[in-house]
């Protein structure tokens, strides 16, 4: 069982920066795949990154690519999303999540956390 608690987002300008961070419980951590989503009101969750459990494989979604850096300390069981030149489109809530298979598809992630919100003004 892992339990996952995201903080860090809130209200910025486009063109700024926000580090999210994914505190994790449990042992198991470093077993697992992490990936971070994010979702609009009435639309789907959607990828936008992933780092393997080793913290050797990282996959972004095009849009976030060159901007964002997704990144992991299994020491301390935390995942990190590094977000520079933000845009208003960035803005949604982000979600943390683990999963055995990892990838960009939700129903391969087991474990989710609360979200934070991620609002970037123009």
């Amino acid at each position: 069982q892992v339990q996952l608690v995201e903080s860090g987002g809130g209200l910025v300008q486009a063109g700024g920066s926000l580090r999210l961070s994914c505190a994790a419980s449990g042992r198991t951590f470093s077993r697992y795949a992490m990936g971070w989503f994010r979702q609009l009101p009435g639309k789907e969750r959607e990828f936008v990154a992933v780092i393997s459990w080793s913290g050797g494989n990282t996959v972004y979604t095009d849009s976030v690519k060159g901007r964002f850096t997704i990144s992991r300390d299994n020491a301390k069981n935390t995942v990190y999303l590094q977000m520079n030149s933000l845009k208003p489109e960035d803005t949604a809530v982000y979600y943390c999540a683990a999963g055995g298979v990892g990838g960009g598809n939700v129903a391969n992630y087991a474990y989710w956390g609360q979200g934070t919100q991620v609002t970037v003004s123009s």
